[in-house]
Parts: C-alpha cells; sequence; structure tokens
C-alpha cells in the first residue's frame, strides 16, 4: 500500500523517495490529499515565516512561486496547454493536438499570467490575515478535485497517455476514501469555524465542477493536462473565497 504513497510524491512532487512504484498507477490517487496536505503545509509555513518579515508581497509572491516550484511546474503546464487546446482547437481531435503540443501559445500565456496574479493577490489578503489555514486548504483540495475528475471521467485520448495509468483504473472507492482523508484533514484546521470549512470546500467543488462540464463537453474525458488544470484552477478559487471571507467578515 505504501508504494502508491511512493507514486503520488513522485508524481506530484519534485521529491525523490525510496521504494518502489505501484504497480497500479490509480492506486496512488488514494495518497493524493496526503501529498496535498504535505505540500500546503510548506507552503503555508513560507507564508507564516514571510509574515513575521512584514514584507508581505515579496512573501506572497514565493508562496506562489514556491507551489510551482514544489510540483516542478507541471499543473501549470497542464492549465497552458488546456487553455490553448480549448480555445484554440476547434473540435476534440483538434483541441488534443494543440494539448499535445509543448509550446504555449497565446491562450496559455493569457492563463498562466492570469493565475499568477490572481494567486498572488489572494495570497497577500490571506497572509495579512494570518489565514495560513486556508492557504493549506486550497493546496490540499487541489488534489482532491484531481482525485474526482480522474475517478468520475474517462481518459480522453483513445491512443493513450501519460496519465491514462492514473485514469483508467480510478473509480467511486478512490473518490470515498479521498473524500474521507480530506475531510479529516481539514476539519483540525478550521475547527471550531465550520461555516469557513463548508466555503472552502464549496468552492473546490464549484472549480472541479466547472472543469469536468468543460473537458467533457470539449473532448468528452480528462487528460493529464486536465487533471493539472483542475489542481490550479482549484487553489486559485479556494484562495479567492477565502480572501472574499475574511474581507466580509
Amino acid at each position: 500500500m505504501l508504494s502508491g504513497l511512493v507514486t503520488a510524491i513522485r508524481t506530484l512532487t519534485v521529491f525523490t523517495v525510496p521504494g518502489k512504484d505501484t504497480e497500479s498507477f490509480s492506486r496512488s490517487l488514494f495518497w493524493f490529499p496526503m501529498v496535498g496536505l504535505l505540500l500546503g503545509l510548506m507552503q503555508a509555513t513560507l507564508a507564516y515565516y514571510g509574515h513575521l518579515l512584514a514584507w508581505n508581497e515579496l512573501a506572497a509572491a514565493l508562496v506562489v512561486f514556491a507551489g510551482m516550484a514544489l510540483t516542478r511546474g507541471m499543473h501549470a503546464d497542464g492549465l497552458a496547454d488546456m487553455a490553448d487546446g480549448f480555445w484554440g482547437g476547434k473540435g476534440k481531435e483538434a483541441a488534443l493536438r494543440i494539448m499535445k503540443d509543448p509550446n504555449v501559445g497565446s491562450f496559455g500565456a493569457i492563463a498562466l499570467f492570469a493565475l499568477l496574479l490572481l494567486k498572488w493577490i489572494a495570497m497577500l489578503k490571506l497572509i495579512e490575515q494570518g489565514a495560513f489555514p486556508v492557504i493549506v486548504s486550497g493546496v490540499l483540495l487541489a488534489r482532491w478535485v484531481q482525485v474526482l475528475l480522474a475517478s468520475s471521467l474517462p481518459y480522453a485520448r483513445s491512443e493513450g497517455g501519460t496519465a491514462q495509468a492514473f485514469v483508467s483504473g480510478a473509480g467511486a472507492s478512490h473518490s470515498a476514501v479521498a473524500s474521507i482523508l480530506t475531510f479529516c484533514f481539514l476539519l483540525p484546521l478550521f475547527y471550531p469555524d465550520i461555516i469557513a470549512l463548508v466555503f472552502v470546500i464549496s468552492a473546490a467543488g464549484v472549480a472541479g465542477v466547472m472543469i469536468a462540464l468543460l473537458s467533457y463537453r470539449k473532448i468528452g474525458g480528462v487528460t493529464g493536462d486536465v487533471l493539472g488544470a483542475g489542481s490550479e484552477v482549484t487553489e486559485a478559487l479556494v484562495w479567492v473565497a477565502g480572501a472574499i471571507t475574511l474581507s466580509l467578515s
């Protein structure tokens, strides 16, 4: 079972860990929330110490870029590819072909710029308010949404691809276990503020549904790029939702 954790860490982060990869890559989906929690704690710790230095603007930028560095920029690259493919391709095959191109087009560049700006603005507000649990929750819920997307939609490429091993074997059990773990990790972070907990989970749910509907309509399923994009969009929306909640309180 621990081989699934090894694969999850190697897949989602820059860290190399000893051990053997799981034979069924879909088993690593059970561990995605735990990896998200670890990454979130790292970014929140960086935010905390940046806040102590009283330079919140720089701290917010460092947290955002640390998130990309810790994941090799893989999810951000997925967002750029999805933006290029979905808005540059007129049909499924055209979209998938564009998404496979390693070059970043105009739609991808715009999406990346908008993502980084939105994250930085939200992160600045969260750091100013000391809302470090929200920072953790955004990273954690982003990986939860990846599991939900992989478990609920088919793999879109008929010829296969890098994410097929994760998606093809995923099902209801993966969603259920990941959801339970996610809730168990989030509850101590927000208790007794249950309203805030419901708010961030709802924001993640909205992001997941948006990506799922858009991807199914455009290409009939998911790819690795879609999973990465879902992670980035979820993270941004959760942070924005948290920042808005703080502004209204």
